[in-house]
């Protein structure tokens, strides 16, 4: 099966997810970090927390106690772990970049920044890469527990397969276009919760089906 094909298969299906949702760089900084094993509908209400009390803000995360942190991002579960991983991260950025918008514009080479992302606690390869896709604008693509188990049901790639072969594999057979790297991680999310489910995935519906019957 082509990943292109795929690709487009999914797009003319599902049609533009318009994804990552939040209204700057930082903010999907914050969604990255609490998204972390948890669905993305509690990160939504713990993010809306941060928004009500005005605190979706760099600085103002620092200054904030640890205690009130735990208490407003609590609904997006593991929130003592989340807590400090968002204090690591924001204390990173504002101690080397001033904020999130000068660490997009530094020119830093795409895997020194990411190798730098990855040296602070808590922040593993999906998230390091979520943040410099989505917020850096860099094209890397992101790869979740969704495209590991669609790939592997289709025998595209091995279940255990490494993250960044599995990675390696988009970037060698797709256009290096970041937009193109948003929209089709998008894509694959959607088709993970709408059809290639964990349990009773939805097989004869599936809009990939096509692909194989044609």
């Amino acid at each position: 099966m082509d990943l292109r094909d795929i690709y487009s298969r999914l797009l003319s299906y599902f049609g533009p997810q318009g994804w990552w949702p939040a209204e700057t760089p930082y903010e999907v900084v914050v969604g990255a970090i609490l998204t972390q094993n948890t669905s993305w509908r509690n990160v939504e209400r713990a993010i809306d927390n941060l928004r009500r009390y005005n605190l979706l803000d760099e600085e103002k995360i620092l200054d904030t106690s640890i205690e009130v942190l735990k208490d407003l991002i609590r609904v997006a579960g593991f929130y003592n772990i989340k807590s400090r991983r968002l204090k690591n991260i924001t204390e990173y950025i504002v101690k080397n970049y001033t904020s999130t918008e000068g660490l997009k514009k530094c020119n830093k080479d795409l895997y020194n920044l990411r190798e730098e992302l990855l040296s602070i606690k808590g922040v593993g390869r999906e998230t390091a890469d979520t943040i410099l896709l989505y917020s850096l604008e860099r094209p890397i693509f992101v790869v979740d527990n969704y495209t590991r188990r669609i790939l592997s049901r289709w025998g595209i790639v091995e279940e255990n397969l490494d993250y960044d072969r599995i990675r390696t594999l988009f970037e060698s057979n797709i256009p290096r276009d970041i937009e193109i790297y948003k929209e089709y991680h998008a894509l694959i999310v959607q088709l993970g919760k709408t059809f290639c489910r964990k349990r009773r995935p939805r097989c004869e519906e599936c809009p990939l089906m096509k692909i194989c019957r044609s």
